[in-house]
Protein backbone atom coordinates (compact mmCIF):
# COMPACT_ATOMS: atom_id res chain seq x y z
CA UNK A 1 0.00 0.00 0.00
CA UNK A 2 1.40 3.32 -1.29
CA UNK A 3 0.92 6.53 1.32
CA UNK A 4 -0.55 9.12 -0.10
CA UNK A 5 0.60 12.85 0.75
CA UNK A 6 -1.68 13.78 3.70
CA UNK A 7 -0.88 9.71 4.86
CA UNK A 8 3.03 11.25 4.44
CA UNK A 9 2.57 14.30 6.51
CA UNK A 10 0.47 12.21 8.94
CA UNK A 11 3.55 10.03 9.25
CA UNK A 12 5.95 13.24 9.49
CA UNK A 13 3.88 14.93 12.56
CA UNK A 14 3.83 11.73 14.35
CA UNK A 15 8.15 10.89 13.53
CA UNK A 16 7.20 7.55 12.10
CA UNK A 17 8.84 9.38 9.02
CA UNK A 18 11.78 11.80 9.94
CA UNK A 19 12.63 14.25 7.54
CA UNK A 20 15.05 17.23 7.65
CA UNK A 21 14.95 19.90 6.53
CA UNK A 22 11.26 19.90 6.80
CA UNK A 23 9.50 19.60 3.43
CA UNK A 24 8.23 22.29 1.70
CA UNK A 25 4.54 21.92 -0.04
CA UNK A 26 5.87 22.23 -3.31
CA UNK A 27 7.48 19.06 -2.39
CA UNK A 28 4.53 16.94 -2.24
CA UNK A 29 2.38 15.06 -4.88
CA UNK A 30 -0.76 12.95 -4.37
CA UNK A 31 1.39 9.64 -3.56
CA UNK A 32 5.36 10.98 -3.03
CA UNK A 33 8.04 13.06 -1.85
CA UNK A 34 10.66 14.90 -3.76
CA UNK A 35 14.19 15.32 -2.50
CA UNK A 36 16.53 17.83 -3.05
CA UNK A 37 20.12 17.48 -4.47
CA UNK A 38 22.77 17.99 -1.64
CA UNK A 39 26.37 20.50 -2.59
CA UNK A 40 28.38 17.35 -2.41
CA UNK A 41 29.30 14.88 -5.70
CA UNK A 42 31.20 12.16 -5.92
CA UNK A 43 33.02 11.76 -9.80
CA UNK A 44 34.73 8.47 -10.98
CA UNK A 45 38.41 9.35 -12.32
CA UNK A 46 39.15 8.58 -15.85
CA UNK A 47 41.70 6.18 -16.13
CA UNK A 48 44.97 7.77 -18.45
CA UNK A 49 46.00 6.32 -21.21
CA UNK A 50 47.38 3.07 -21.53
CA UNK A 51 45.63 2.34 -17.48
CA UNK A 52 43.69 -1.19 -17.18
CA UNK A 53 41.19 -0.44 -14.26
CA UNK A 54 39.24 -3.57 -13.12
CA UNK A 55 36.97 -3.84 -9.85
CA UNK A 56 35.91 -7.87 -8.08
CA UNK A 57 33.81 -7.09 -5.86
CA UNK A 58 34.20 -11.28 -5.29
CA UNK A 59 37.46 -10.72 -3.90
CA UNK A 60 38.22 -11.20 -0.20
CA UNK A 61 40.21 -8.01 0.21
CA UNK A 62 37.21 -5.80 -1.43
CA UNK A 63 36.20 -2.56 0.48
CA UNK A 64 33.74 -0.58 -1.19
CA UNK A 65 34.36 2.70 0.45
CA UNK A 66 38.32 1.81 0.04
CA UNK A 67 37.50 1.12 -4.17
CA UNK A 68 35.31 4.55 -4.33
CA UNK A 69 38.11 6.56 -2.36
CA UNK A 70 40.63 5.54 -4.57
CA UNK A 71 38.71 5.73 -7.74
CA UNK A 72 36.90 8.56 -7.44
CA UNK A 73 37.24 12.37 -6.00
CA UNK A 74 34.60 14.43 -3.93
CA UNK A 75 34.02 17.29 -4.64
CA UNK A 76 30.83 20.30 -3.73
CA UNK A 77 29.08 21.68 -6.05
CA UNK A 78 29.40 25.46 -6.90
CA UNK A 79 26.78 27.41 -6.29
CA UNK A 80 27.27 30.02 -8.79
CA UNK A 81 28.03 27.89 -11.27
CA UNK A 82 26.46 24.09 -10.81
CA UNK A 83 27.72 20.98 -11.95
CA UNK A 84 27.85 20.18 -15.77
CA UNK A 85 26.52 16.63 -15.61
CA UNK A 86 28.60 14.97 -18.85
CA UNK A 87 26.64 12.76 -21.35
CA UNK A 88 27.75 8.78 -20.31
CA UNK A 89 29.42 10.12 -16.88
CA UNK A 90 28.01 8.25 -13.57
CA UNK A 91 28.06 10.50 -10.24
CA UNK A 92 27.29 9.46 -6.74
CA UNK A 93 25.60 12.49 -5.50
CA UNK A 94 23.02 12.66 -2.05
CA UNK A 95 19.77 14.02 -0.86
CA UNK A 96 19.88 17.57 1.01
CA UNK A 97 17.84 15.69 3.16
CA UNK A 98 18.35 13.13 5.90
CA UNK A 99 15.30 10.04 6.03
CA UNK A 100 14.63 8.04 8.86
CA UNK A 101 11.77 5.30 8.45
CA UNK A 102 11.55 4.13 11.72
CA UNK A 103 11.42 0.22 11.78
CA UNK A 104 8.11 -0.26 13.89
CA UNK A 105 6.17 2.33 12.05
CA UNK A 106 6.02 -0.27 9.14
CA UNK A 107 6.98 1.77 6.35
CA UNK A 108 9.89 1.56 3.90
CA UNK A 109 10.28 3.46 0.61
CA UNK A 110 11.43 4.10 -2.96
CA UNK A 111 13.69 6.23 -4.27
CA UNK A 112 12.64 6.63 -7.60
CA UNK A 113 13.70 9.83 -10.65
CA UNK A 114 11.70 12.58 -11.64
CA UNK A 115 9.74 12.42 -15.11
CA UNK A 116 10.93 15.92 -15.71
CA UNK A 117 14.75 14.89 -15.10
CA UNK A 118 14.28 11.42 -16.81
CA UNK A 119 13.06 12.92 -20.02
CA UNK A 120 16.35 14.65 -19.94
CA UNK A 121 18.51 11.66 -19.82
CA UNK A 122 18.97 11.59 -16.15
CA UNK A 123 18.65 8.37 -14.56
CA UNK A 124 18.95 8.64 -10.79
CA UNK A 125 19.46 5.25 -9.61
CA UNK A 126 20.61 2.36 -11.17
CA UNK A 127 19.14 -1.01 -9.47
CA UNK A 128 19.16 -0.04 -5.74
CA UNK A 129 15.85 2.06 -4.95
CA UNK A 130 14.78 0.41 -1.56
CA UNK A 131 14.73 2.45 1.83
CA UNK A 132 14.75 -0.20 3.96
CA UNK A 133 12.40 0.52 7.00
CA UNK A 134 14.75 1.32 9.44
CA UNK A 135 17.05 3.15 7.37
CA UNK A 136 18.30 6.15 9.03
CA UNK A 137 20.71 8.64 6.82
CA UNK A 138 20.90 10.94 3.66
CA UNK A 139 19.97 8.69 0.30
CA UNK A 140 22.78 8.08 -1.95
CA UNK A 141 22.12 8.31 -5.58
CA UNK A 142 23.91 6.60 -8.65
CA UNK A 143 23.18 9.21 -11.08
CA UNK A 144 24.06 8.51 -14.69
CA UNK A 145 23.32 11.25 -17.72
CA UNK A 146 21.85 9.02 -21.12
CA UNK A 147 21.84 12.36 -22.94
CA UNK A 148 24.63 13.03 -25.69
CA UNK A 149 24.85 16.75 -23.97
CA UNK A 150 25.72 18.12 -20.95
CA UNK A 151 22.79 18.71 -17.82
CA UNK A 152 23.71 21.29 -15.36
CA UNK A 153 22.72 20.05 -11.79
CA UNK A 154 22.56 22.66 -8.96
CA UNK A 155 22.37 22.28 -5.44
CA UNK A 156 18.82 22.34 -4.05
CA UNK A 157 17.35 21.33 -7.35
CA UNK A 158 14.43 18.24 -6.89
CA UNK A 159 16.09 15.37 -7.88
CA UNK A 160 14.21 12.32 -6.59
CA UNK A 161 10.85 11.46 -5.17
CA UNK A 162 10.67 9.00 -2.32
CA UNK A 163 7.38 6.47 -2.53
CA UNK A 164 6.60 5.08 1.04
CA UNK A 165 5.04 2.02 1.59
CA UNK A 166 3.71 -0.08 4.24
CA UNK A 167 4.74 -3.01 5.42
CA UNK A 168 2.40 -6.19 6.09
CA UNK A 169 4.23 -6.75 9.43
CA UNK A 170 6.84 -4.69 11.63
CA UNK A 171 10.71 -6.22 10.74
CA UNK A 172 12.83 -8.25 13.65
CA UNK A 173 15.16 -5.64 13.26
CA UNK A 174 15.31 -2.17 11.71
CA UNK A 175 18.29 -2.01 8.58
CA UNK A 176 21.66 -2.65 9.48
CA UNK A 177 23.62 -3.11 6.64
CA UNK A 178 26.59 -1.59 4.90
CA UNK A 179 24.67 2.02 4.16
CA UNK A 180 22.97 2.71 7.99
CA UNK A 181 23.39 6.14 8.76
CA UNK A 182 25.44 7.22 6.09
CA UNK A 183 25.67 11.23 5.34
CA UNK A 184 27.89 12.99 3.49
CA UNK A 185 31.47 13.32 5.26
CA UNK A 186 31.47 17.28 4.73
CA UNK A 187 27.67 18.02 5.74
CA UNK A 188 27.10 21.65 7.23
Amino acid sequence: MILTDREIQIALESKAIVVEPTPGELQYSSTSLDLTLDKILTEFKRPKGGVSVCIDPSSKEYNHEDVLSELSTEFEISEKNGYDFQPGDMILAWTREYVELTYHSRIAARVEGKSSLARLGIGIHLTAPTIHAGFMGQIRLEMVNHNVIPIRLRVGMRVCQLIFEQTVGTPVQGYKGRFAGQTTAKKG
